[in-house]
């Protein structure tokens, strides 16, 4: 359930806490109290940024991506669509995430690294700019 506000959006999850969002003004995508989303960015409408997440100058998320908790995007920044960024993420500058990608909890994606879309990003792992990852792992959603 979800209801408007003055530009503040709330939702009810499934154990019943009361979450709460404001629109972006560069897209109006979602933005929880205590992230911040640089005024250059853009969030597709349907996008969320969690607490603690920071979003770069001119980083853009696509539709129904979601920005977990403490994540940091880098200035230009290209997120797809319907990805997640696991919690404390690092996205370096002018990196890209493909459509449907799953990023893992505290990964590193090196400045200008891509990862493809349907790429799934194990926890702890880093991406580095030429496409290669250490630890933990990097592949293809089955």
């Amino acid at each position: 359930m979800s209801r408007r506000i003055k530009g503040l959006v709330e939702f009810e999850d499934d154990r019943g806490a009361v979450m709460r969002y404001i629109p972006h003004a560069n897209g109006g995508g979602l933005v929880a109290p205590g992230a911040r989303v640089h005024e250059d960015a853009w969030l597709d409408r349907t996008a969320y940024v969690e607490a603690g997440a920071v979003v770069g100058p001119g980083a853009r998320v696509g539709a129904g991506s979601w920005v977990d908790v403490d994540v940091v995007l880098g200035p230009g920044v290209q997120i797809g669509s319907n990805v997640h960024l696991g919690a404390r993420t690092r996205v370096g500058a002018r990196a890209r995430v493909g459509a449907n990608a799953r990023v893992g909890q505290r990964v590193s994606i090196e400045q200008g690294a891509i990862v493809e879309a349907d790429g799934v990003v194990r926890d702890g792992a880093v991406v580095e700019s030429a496409g290669r990852t250490r630890r933990a792992g990097y592949g293809q959603a089955a």
